[in-house]
């Protein structure tokens, strides 16, 4: 895909968020757009960070080590979504602004010990397994009042939201009974106090469903096939 069709792709997203934000009554410009670049290299990245996106995210480690050593991010925050390897904690704490898929105790535990020898803090989203998938990682939502308590004690650890993939679905409507779950326990969980714990982020929706996510809370959207088209050839 050239960087015009990546361009149009981008302004494309963007008047679409801004429509489902208007339709919810929410201001667009509260709503980041994280480009999804697994499988497309450096110059595709640039030309959506060219286009405007406000955040890159990768779901690889080893390939967004060798796409960060070509500066491939460079301009925006970079962010991990993919699920995340406690071996591999070590290559992202303190590369990425936040990590979205921090989905076990034992992985906050690591993330927390690596950033504190690093002497930073290092901010992640809990991800929900919303649809109680056995399939899916992630924490359940009647669990996930108890992981709090548990993650504000870890000294370098910040939680900044929440992160959810929802099941599998026909049309986008039908995932609007997870999204609004969501948005409640993000809602809920913001009024509590939490030493360590900003509720700022809820990210969810992605190149199928965004629309619908927004429309329901999310201001985090993660959309990769949306910009970039299918994901078949890794361009350099």
């Amino acid at each position: 895909m050239t960087p015009a069709e990546i361009e149009q792709n981008v302004r494309n997203c963007k008047a679409e968020i801004a429509r489902a934000a208007n339709d919810a009554g929410r201001d667009p410009g509260e709503i980041l757009l994280c480009a999804a670049t697994k499988m497309n290299g450096a110059e595709a990245v640039r030309a959506a960070i060219n286009a405007g996106v406000d955040v890159c995210g990768e779901n690889r480690v080893q390939e967004m080590l060798e796409k960060n050593a070509l500066g491939a991010y460079d301009g925006v925050p970079l962010h991990f979504i993919g699920h995340l390897q406690k071996n591999k904690v070590r290559q992202v704490v303190g590369l990425c602004a936040l990590i979205h898929s921090a989905d076990s105790l034992s992985l906050l535990r690591e993330i927390s010990k690596t950033a504190e020898n690093r002497g930073l803090i290092q901010d992640v989203l809990l991800e929900v397994n919303v649809g109680n998938e056995a399939s899916k990682s992630g924490f359940r939502p009647e669990e996930l009042e108890s992981v709090l308590q548990e993650a504000a004690l870890l000294p370098a650890l910040r939680v900044r939201g929440l992160m959810a993939i929802p099941p599998i679905c026909l049309k986008p409507e039908d995932n609007r009974p997870f999204f609004l779950q969501m948005q409640k326990l993000f809602v809920d969980n913001r009024q509590k106090k939490y030493d360590n714990v900003r509720m700022d982020f809820l990210s969810m929706g992605m190149s199928g469903d965004y629309t619908e996510a927004v429309r329901c809370g999310a201001n985090l959207v993660r959309i990769g096939s949306g910009i970039f088209g299918p994901r078949n050839i890794r361009t350099t």
